[in-house]
């Protein structure tokens, strides 16, 4: 028999999909325009809950990922259990912090309905990888 892998291929790949999902187009919009996840982040400092959850789940999926690569080629972190924990819980708030934010005025809840209605392939993909991740760290 061969060699267990210590590498959690699972959150791996999850991590990786919610990383590329959040670089691809997000949402259409109007006149054809798209909108990806760093289109939110750069509006940081107007400080709405928007941007502060799309830099929560952005920040969570890029620490989790390079957590998770890391091992790949060598190199061995302290912490590495505690810290793609932290990585999965920062992808849960940051899509709290965005639910909530979007439940908060009746305009609010109609800007959220209508970005589910125009979802495009980046949001699919990032909400795969996040479910992916979700399960790979707690499943073995």
């Amino acid at each position: 028999m061969g060699k267990k892998s210590s590498v959690n291929f699972l959150y791996l790949c999850g991590m990786a999909l919610a990383v590329i999902g959040f670089c691809l187009p997000m949402f259409k919009g109007l006149f054809g325009s798209t909108a990806n996840g760093l289109s939110f982040i750069k509006h940081i400092d107007n400080g709405g809950f928007a941007a502060i959850g799309a830099l929560i789940i952005f920040v969570g999926a890029i620490v989790g990922l390079v957590y998770a690569v890391l091992p790949l080629v060598g190199i061995k972190l302290p912490a590495d259990g505690l810290v793609k924990m932290i990585a999965v819980l920062a992808l849960v708030v940051g899509i709290v912090v965005l639910i909530v934010g979007f439940t908060q005025s009746k305009m609010y809840s109609a800007i959220a309905k209508h970005m589910l209605k125009n979802a495009m392939y980046g949001f699919y993909i990032m909400v795969v990888g996040i479910v992916a991740a979700v399960v790979g760290k707690f499943i073995k």
